[in-house]
């Protein structure tokens, strides 16, 4: 009894020992001023966006593919999602975050700086907003990855992909979020119409001129090989998009909350109107247009999310789906560019509408938060549209010098060999299904 007591007596000393000492070492790992529920939800925010490219865009872009194409996207993604992490901590997040001029951060944040643990970047460690950026910094350039599929040498993904991210959104992303001359106009980016979308949008549209259209292009147009892989990866974007846009939020408030709300409620009415347009045009919508609907308005409500009434997340929705279903038609048929998923036509063009629309819905008299510039909404467009030209002029033209780097080092087309056999099998020497 008495030694059984004892025993008892020992566990509970050791329990509350370990009780008294857990909070302390808690408390030492985390930076004094840190907030616990921001925190908490910048970290889950993280893990969502991180499913939006593993494995929500990889499933996404693997359904609309050939069968024989399948794992040779996938395996895009997730090099990608690699080498973009790599490459984000060595340098990218220092030329992005870090303090230096208007146009560029310094080196000091190289290996996210001398002691990350106890630093903050506002109410979080900075490890936490190292994590968070670093999923965007993956999901960007893999968007790209839908421009150029079926046809790509696997060298080229990756020595693109590698140089985009350091040329091209590192530098956005410091004049945007980063504190440097963009942010200082006043533009508005909530998460990304700018920074994520417009970029990828237009570097897409030039990586497929420059790779050349798939074979039979546009009239022999083979229909995707798997309508409900699509749909799957589509919903891992919609519920990813929640850490995407709400997550910019930084904080666990009522911020996020709306920021959410007018993500689900754009992307609702988006895959609606689209699904109208097909019915209309065609006698039928079908389950790829739907998603691909809901893709745009997420899209579109990227840049506002945060800054407008959900009135305006219906509105955004509705015009996204609108212009971005024609623009698909546009790019394939007028401009003759096999954009094969419809990355700038769905990306890049209802990113740059986001953000040309926020100078309007972020009006308080319309459920919006004003404006961060004097003038009002005239003032706060020019700043937009500004935001705009600079951003896919400077895509452009880096995308360009980075397309030649590309070519001259290890070519951008894959053999008609490659292409006939799929790349599946010749990239990779895998096959998706084995029957």
């Amino acid at each position: 009894m008495t030694g059984r007591f004892g025993r008892r007596a020992g566990r509970a000393g050791v329990l509350i020992a370990l009780g008294l000492l857990i909070p302390g070492i808690a408390q030492a790992g985390t930076p004094a001023g840190a907030d616990a529920a921001a925190t908490a939800w910048v970290l889950s925010a993280t893990a969502l966006v991180l499913m939006m490219t593993l494995p929500g865009l990889a499933l996404f872009y693997g359904g609309l593919v050939r069968e024989k194409n399948v794992l040779s996207v996938m395996m895009h993604c997730v090099a990608i999602a690699c080498v973009a992490s790599v490459l984000w901590l060595v340098i990218g997040y220092s030329l992005a975050f870090a303090p230096g001029g208007p146009l560029l951060g310094d080196l000091s944040k190289v290996f996210l700086g001398a002691s990350p643990r106890t630093s903050l970047v506002g109410d979080l460690p900075e490890p936490v907003f190292f994590m968070f950026q670093t999923t965007f910094a993956i999901i960007t350039p893999a968007l790209i990855v839908g421009a150029f599929v079926e046809r790509v040498k696997f060298a080229a993904v990756l020595v693109f992909s590698s140089l985009w991210l350091l040329v091209v959104y590192a530098p956005v992303t410091h004049w945007i979020w980063g504190g440097g001359w963009l942010a200082k106009l006043g533009v508005m980016d909530y998460a990304g119409g700018l920074v994520v979308h417009a970029t990828a949008g237009a570097s897409a549209l030039l990586f497929a001129r420059a790779v050349g259209p798939r074979d039979g292009f546009p009239k022999d147009s083979t229909p995707p090989h798997n309508p409900g892989m699509t749909m799957m990866g589509a919903g891992m974007l919609w519920v990813g998009w929640y850490g995407f846009n709400g997550g910019s939020a930084l904080a666990a408030n009522g911020d996020a909350g709306m920021a959410i709300a007018a993500t689900h409620l754009s992307a609702c009415m988006a895959g609606l109107v689209w699904g109208g347009l097909e019915w209309a045009r065609f006698g039928r919508p079908s389950l790829v247009g739907a998603v691909t609907g809901v893709v745009a308005g997420l899209a579109t409500v990227t840049p506002a999310s945060g800054f407008v009434g959900l009135g305006g997340a219906l509105v955004l929705g509705a015009c996204g789906s609108l212009v971005c279903f024609f623009c698909v038609n546009l790019v394939k048929h007028r401009l003759r560019i096999d954009d094969s998923l419809d990355v700038f036509a769905v990306h890049g063009v209802g990113g740059i509408l986001g953000i040309l629309m926020v100078a309007v819905l972020a009006s308080p008299a319309l459920g919006g938060v004003g404006y961060p510039v004097t003038g009002g909404m005239a003032a706060q467009l020019g700043v937009q549209a500004l935001g705009v030209l600079t951003v896919v002029a400077w895509s452009v033209g880096a995308s360009l010098v980075i397309l030649a780097i590309t070519r001259r080092l290890v070519g951008l087309r894959a053999s008609d060999f490659d292409i006939e056999d799929g790349l599946d099998l010749s990239a990779h020497g895998e096959r998706a299904s084995q029957a």
